[in-house]
């Protein structure tokens, strides 16, 4: 099991070693072409379009990993292709629902965030397009197959086709109109490679003959629970990605978010393998889960915690000793005040990937409804410490905060774990 999550992983850090390098990229030229207002007021639409797209996308992957590790074709095939279909649906349903959120949001906020007619236009259409090219269950039909290859091909696409966009745009119109456009348009390749791997594999024919949701759902029972759990939790888990940056562009105004923004980004780029080790390591849980192989998973847990200890202290150093030389060279001199909120969200997400493992399993044990509740505390954490540190000390405060929440979900991740294993026994 370990060498199949070391297969998997490796094709991930492939794929996400471009994405890191290549989002330097696009990223340094976005700031430096925008400044730091132009770039502030790009992030916070971005992010606030990344925030709906989780607010009401199911992450259906996780669903059909869950649910469909334990069919194989034959007599199964059936049922396997209702999931699929029955996927797909929560993700159109979702996006829809979505769609209509972001009209809504823009028509009565847009002056709130600074956005003008001409780019309010702008914002909608690449709000819509980030909704609708929903990917999630494409993404868990290849990892349920172990594709991870492919995956990891149709991964890529986004940070290339923005690194081009973004040099292109540089030259020809640099707007915040047109990056927008650059990330709209990536968001569309990104979604048409992944469904056109899923044709590829045979899969897409299978989910368009698995017509029956409503049988779909008494065949999985629970799956409806473990839907909207893991979609709550990673609402939540979001929150501590997306809301800080929308608490510092309200608190603060757009110049600060920029700064915020970049540095953050780029702690989260080191932060990356925690996300990586996750989806590597979820399908092989879940398959050793359904074989009761308790101890194989027991000895998954040990080693994602250390491998996420050590990845956590080397991403600490990196951001102590070069990030406020990294924050300069990627998006110019004027950005370098913004090292210290670099180091405190560097240090965020060092904590948040010691939990790396201790989540995964949790989820793939059927637990996603109380690692909701655990979101739902930490969130609160996250944000009562932002009431007090954000005034006093400003973008660095909402950091911190932001560290608050971390240390909060690992703490009770820890606490729940060991509770369960000392029933075990």
């Amino acid at each position: 099991m370990l060498r199949s999550i070391g297969h998997n992983l490796g094709w991930l850090v492939g794929s996400r070693g471009v994405v890191a390098v290549l989002s330097l990229l696009y990223l340094g030229i976005a700031a430096r072409t925008l400044g730091v207002t132009g770039f502030g007021r790009f992030s916070l639409i971005t992010g606030a379009a990344q925030a709906l797209a989780t607010l009401v996308a199911f992450q259906s992957w996780q669903v059909i990993v869950q649910f469909g590790v334990g069919l194989s074709h034959g007599e199964d095939e059936p049922k396997l292709a209702r999931l699929f279909r029955g996927s797909f649906v929560l993700d159109l349903g979702s996006a829809l629902i979505g769609a209509a959120l972001a009209i809504a949001i823009l028509e009565l906020w847009s002056d709130a965030f600074g956005i003008g007619a001409t780019l309010k236009r702008a914002a909608l259409i690449f709000t819509v397009v980030q909704l609708v090219t929903i990917r999630s269950a494409a993404v868990g039909i290849l990892r349920l197959r172990d594709k991870f290859r492919l995956a990891a091909i149709a991964d890529s696409i986004t940070p290339i086709a923005r690194a081009i966009g973004a040099i292109l745009v540089m030259i020809v119109h640099p707007t915040v109109q047109a990056f927008l456009a650059v990330w709209a348009v990536a968001e569309v390749l990104t979604s048409a490679t992944y469904w056109g791997m899923v044709a590829h594999i045979g899969d897409l024919k299978l989910l368009w003959n698995g017509i029956g949701f409503k049988r779909m759902i008494r065949e999985n029972d629970g799956i409806l629970n473990f839907a909207l759990s893991t979609n709550a939790s990673s609402t939540l888990a979001l929150a501590s990605k997306q809301l800080p940056l929308l608490a510092v562009g309200n608190e603060l105004g757009v110049a600060a978010a920029g700064t915020f923004r970049l540095a953050a980004q780029l702690a989260q780029s080191l932060g990356k393998i925690g996300q990586l080790i996750s989806r590597a390591a979820f399908p092989e849980i879940v398959r050793a889960l359904q074989e009761a192989k308790d101890h194989a998973v027991q000895r998954i847990v040990l080693r994602t915690v250390v491998m996420s200890t050590v990845a956590g202290a080397a991403i600490m150093l990196i951001a102590l000793l070069f990030g406020k030389s990294v924050l300069k060279l990627v998006g110019g001199h004027v950005f370098g005040q913004g090292h210290l909120v670099l180091v405190w969200m560097a240090a965020a997400g060092a904590i948040d990937l010691v939990a790396v493992g201790l989540d995964t399993v949790l989820t793939a044990r059927g637990y996603a409804g109380r690692i909701f509740l655990i979101r739902i505390v930490s969130v609160a954490v996250m944000l009562a410490t932002a009431l007090v540190t954000l005034p006093l000390w400003g973008e660095v405060g909402m950091a911190i905060a932001v560290v608050a929440g971390s240390v909060t979900v690992t703490s009770l991740l820890f606490a729940i774990t060991y509770a369960k294993k000392s029933q075990s026994v």
